[in-house]
């Protein structure tokens, strides 16, 4: 088994808590995604993956979303070739499709940049994922070389 280490940027919501970012790569290109240890899966934001993507390719899902301010919230799904946390690359990962445009408006109004999602319990349980908020990092343990 081998170990990823990962830089984390620690957001301080002024003295409201932390939220915890990781940089991603998607479609070759980089962004942040929030770690949420309570989000059950990893979700893309709706509005950044049209960019990359034709609509087409999102498949509605039959589930609606909770959390994120709503328990009504339709919601997609896309299965992305490749997303790469440090060196832990997912191939052909289904990932939840949602807005999250008042998080990214959120972050706007804090002065940080847009994220492109939210990297959930999906991956942070399948990687064994260890969050370290003094070092700043995040652990994920892959025990099969092709990761």
């Amino acid at each position: 088994m081998n170990t990823i280490e990962v830089p984390l940027n620690v957001l301080n919501l002024h003295d409201d808590g932390f939220h915890l970012l990781v940089e991603v790569v998607v479609f070759h290109t980089v962004f942040r995604a929030v770690v949420d240890t309570g989000a059950s899966r990893t979700v893309i934001d709706k509005n950044t993956i049209e960019e990359y993507i034709d609509h087409e390719h999102l498949l509605l899902s039959d589930r609606l979303s909770t959390g994120l301010g709503t328990n009504s919230m339709a919601s997609y799904s896309v299965v992305i070739p490749e997303i790469t946390i440090g060196d832990l690359k997912l191939q052909h990962f289904e990932a939840a499709v949602l807005d999250l445009a008042s998080i990214n408006h959120a972050y706007e109004q804090m002065d940080v940049g847009p994220v492109i999602g939210v990297i959930g319990g999906d991956i942070l349980m399948n990687y064994g994922a260890i969050i370290d908020y003094f070092s700043k990092k995040i652990s994920f343990t892959i025990s099969h070389p092709d990761c």
